[in-house]
């Protein structure tokens, strides 16, 4: 079962992932809007699937990081992908918050390696800047540069380290 488990959340990461950056590349806003709900849907599905595994496991911060990005991730699908970037704006500033603090409850316990619980804190840095930038007024979309857009493959990263993680737990059982 905990196989599964893992190469399911493993698949709804590279896909949250994988759509994630694709639907910030493109410009056409149906594209990017279905690509982006594939990718929120992916996200909520692997972080549930998380936070039920870690919670089990007795890792109960971790399991709660994983609880609050699924939420953080909902936040944005409610108007991200339908709205449109400028009427995405306050849901995407309420997920992001939301992002960075997840990232960190999952990236501060030592549960997994270095290199990714570094990269976690940094995305998790990156993406309450951006919160706080624009609950402060200013009007960042979701593709705005240099934030978020450059946070995005630190997040990314962070998730291929996640993938790893399960993927080197499950070929260990």
């Amino acid at each position: 079962m905990h196989r599964s488990i893992n190469l399911i959340a493993a698949i709804g990461l590279a896909l949250g992932g994988a759509l994630g950056m694709a639907g910030a590349m493109v410009t056409q806003q149906n594209v990017q809007a279905i690509l982006w709900a594939i990718d929120g849907s992916g996200l909520v599905m692997a972080a549930a699937l998380l936070a039920t595994k870690y919670f089990r496991a007795g890792h109960d911060v971790v399991a709660g990081g994983f609880l609050v990005f699924a939420i953080g991730e909902g936040v944005i699908m409610l108007s991200g992908p339908a709205a449109g970037l400028a009427g995405s704006i306050p849901a995407f500033a309420a997920g992001s918050a939301l992002w960075g603090t997840a990232l960190l409850l999952i990236s501060i316990p030592g549960l997994f390696a270095t290199p990714i619980r570094i990269l976690g804190i940094v995305s998790a840095v990156l993406f309450i800047v951006t919160a706080a930038r624009i609950f402060w007024g200013e009007p960042l979309a979701p593709t705005s540069t240099p934030l978020p857009t450059y946070a995005y493959p630190v997040l990314v990263a962070t998730f291929a380290g996640w993938i790893w993680t399960l993927w080197r737990e499950a070929d260990s059982k």
